[in-house]
């Protein structure tokens, strides 16, 4: 994999297809964790960690055991057995992720709260295991045409670059509404409308960058 290749992984899944204000995935946590800087960089950095391994994970579990051409798995069982696998290795990873910040971080655990175990139910999650699977950008199914480690080196630089973006939209809006929260807000926009009212706006802004890099 090529730094051209990498710098287009990266971009793509940063800015020109970013989960939160291109996909709109992973609204729930965005919204709910984004009063303060602090609990949103916290978040990011726990959904980041969790897409890096899935990426990983599901990539590696799709080419050795679910591939259509797989030994032992016929082509219509592909679509039955995805699904509840990539849940299953996404609850695991959340899991791991819980009982660490509880027993290193309880601050943050405690910041967090019931939006730390909700990563498991995340659409940006599962999101960025399907898209480096059955639905790839371009630049990782060539890859991993060429050979299974340069596939799996892709998709989980796509996971983690997706993770990246997912972490730059959280920072993004948690500044936004800590000025939000001292400014002079109409009574009925203030908290979740106002909030959405920006997201907007920021997904707007985010479209400007359509068009530099061909989105998988």
């Amino acid at each position: 994999m090529d730094l051209a290749t990498v710098l287009t992984i990266g971009f793509s899944a940063i800015f020109v297809s970013n989960f939160v204000l291109a996909k709109f995935l992973g609204l729930c946590p965005f919204i709910g964790v984004t009063q303060r800087i602090r609990n949103a960089l916290g978040m990011g950095a726990a959904v980041t960690f969790v897409m890096f391994l899935a990426s990983f994970v599901t990539y590696a579990l799709y080419g050795l055991i679910l591939k259509q051409d797989a030994l032992w798995v016929k082509a219509d069982l592909v679509l039955v057995l995805k699904t509840p696998m990539y849940i299953l290795v996404v609850a695991t990873l959340v899991q791991l992720v819980e009982m660490f910040l509880r027993s290193r971080v309880p601050a943050l655990y405690d910041a967090l709260g019931v939006y730390l175990p909700l990563i498991t139910t995340n659409c940006a999650i599962m999101g960025v295991a399907l898209i480096n699977t059955t639905d790839a950008p371009q630049e990782i199914q060539a890859l991993g045409e060429e050979s299974f480690a340069q596939g799996l080196m892709a998709a989980t630089w796509h996971g983690i670059a997706a993770g990246l973006g997912f972490t730059l939209a959280m920072l993004l809006m948690s500044g936004v509404r800590e000025r939000l929260a001292h400014a002079d807000v109409p009574e009925p926009l203030k908290g979740t409308p106002i909030a959405f009212i920006c997201t907007g706006l920021m997904a707007m802004a985010f479209l400007g960058f359509t068009g530099m890099i061909q989105a998988g």
